[in-house]
């Protein structure tokens, strides 16, 4: 028997697609780079079902791709021609909110807005938010170790992880859904799984961490003139309020291309920078003043040139349409979003160096900056008419060239897939990747699991 027919031998047809029945969605994630169909795609609806689905494809040595909302930026769910594709969308649904504990436990294909809207009806926080909460699911947030806009207060998607589930490539279930802040027993496997994009097992089910829900949020959209001013507002925001828990900066260009797309005129003159500042809060009128004299301190030494605060969650949202730049994706189509992560003093630098060297080599390119700041983060906006995948190599030659000369990061929160993939010797050493790749064949000795995908060929 074929791969094909034990797969449909173990789940049913309705649950493998193949040729025309696949649909065009699963060509590629968001990076729009994947250029095959998969084979098949097939649709577990329990870990049971995964696990079958990795013992089939193990002892055909079938590779095997997870795929989830496909929103990934760096091809780490694309499959080749030739490979299987395994969709998580009918592995959703919250199995459970532990108020006491403090936890959820939650299906993989889970888009992570159903997960925070339901901690919210238990007067909980669920703190992993990013951009594409609508689409993206928390097992492809754990695979990628999403970042996001909370990270500055509670840090990146594994800081948020107590207990993991996950399938191996022979199908042998891993689970371990410890609801503990402290458990020191050993190797941490869970931290094996998180963040290395489906080529070490499959995540099928997660305990997540969870916050207090915040009464409150105060939001402040402010102008600086300098990246100093920048990190010094950051400094004092980090002193000064408790509750800091996003701080949001964009460079010109990114800030006016944005707002002028959305016609908001936030400023009366055009401001070097912008930065949104937001703390959570108890939601008392002494909350309020607190922020209010902070903005007005930052205004009266200097830092800041002006700054709004936000009257009404409706303008809070329109601080963050423009940070959020859904209108650049829209207008600029096939722009490159990179995502790299220097030390906070030397963002600017950067910056500055890879505008200059992006248009000495394409002279009419839209470039434009921004990033979290406070956990060192920055994303590089690249446009270029009719842009081609040589052209997409030169650009990420250039800026992670850079990268490795201030000694940064590659991916910052985007993972590695296969983009990123040629480039990671510029950020990890030559013992670094012999471990991994070590660990790779020990768990997964036929490289069925996401194969090309991190690891340098």
């Amino acid at each position: 028997m074929t791969v094909l027919d034990d797969l449909i031998d173990a789940l049913g047809p309705d649950a493998v697609l193949v040729g025309v029945a696949i649909g065009e969605r699963h060509r590629s994630n968001a990076s729009t780079t994947g250029r095959a169909l998969p084979l098949a795609v097939v649709y577990p609806s329990s870990t049971q079902q995964v696990s079958r689905i990795l013992a089939i494809c193990d002892r055909h040595r079938q590779p095997i791709v997870p795929q989830g909302g496909l929103t990934g930026l760096a091809g780490g769910a694309n499959a080749a021609g030739g490979e299987i594709a395994l969709s998580l969308e009918r592995l959703s649904g919250i199995e459970e909110i532990d108020a006491d504990a403090g936890t959820m436990t939650v299906l993989a294909g889970t888009p992570l807005e159903i997960a925070q809207r339901a901690a919210e009806e238990a007067g909980l926080l669920l703190p992993i938010d990013l951009g594409a909460r609508g689409s993206c699911q928390i097992g492809g947030n754990l695979s990628t170790n999403a970042g996001g806009i909370r990270v500055i207060r509670h840090g990146v998607t594994r800081d948020n992880v107590l207990g993991l589930e996950a399938v191996l490539a022979d199908g042998t279930v891993l689970t371990s859904l410890n609801k503990m802040m402290k458990n020191n027993t050993g190797y941490d496997l869970r931290q094996f799984f998180i963040g290395s994009e489906g080529t070490l097992g499959i995540i099928t089910r997660a305990v997540l961490r969870l916050r207090p829900l915040p009464a409150a949020r105060l939001t402040a959209l402010c102008a600086l003139e300098t990246y100093s001013d920048v990190v010094a507002l950051l400094k004092f925001a980090q002193r000064e309020l408790s509750g800091l828990s996003a701080f949001e900066a964009m460079w010109e260009n990114y800030f006016r291309f944005n707002a002028e797309a959305l016609r908001l005129t936030l400023f009366e003159r055009a401001t070097p920078f912008a930065v949104i500042v937001e703390q959570d809060v108890g939601g008392t009128a002494e909350d309020k003043d607190r922020f209010e004299a902070f903005l007005g301190k930052a205004v009266e030494d200097g830092i800041v040139t002006d700054a709004l605060i936000a009257q009404s969650e409706k303008e809070a949202r329109t601080f963050w349409s423009v940070r959020e730049g859904h209108a650049m994706d829209q207008r600029l189509p096939g722009l490159v979003n990179l995502d790299i992560s220097l030390p906070i003093g030397r963002l600017d630098d950067f910056a500055r160096d890879c505008e200059a060297a992006l248009r000495a080599r394409f002279s009419n390119a839209h470039v434009s900056f921004f990033g979290h700041v406070g956990d060192s983060n920055l994303h590089v906006a690249v446009w270029i008419q009719n842009r081609g995948e040589h052209e997409l190599h030169e650009i990420d030659t250039i800026a992670y060239d850079l990268v490795r000369k201030y000694n940064g990061s590659i991916s910052a929160e985007h993972g590695i897939g296969t983009l990123k993939r040629d480039f990671l010797d510029h950020s990890r050493n030559e013992a670094e990747l012999a471990v991994m790749r070590r660990i790779k064949r020990a768990v997964d000795p036929n490289g069925i699991l996401n194969p090309g995908k991190v690891l340098p060929v």
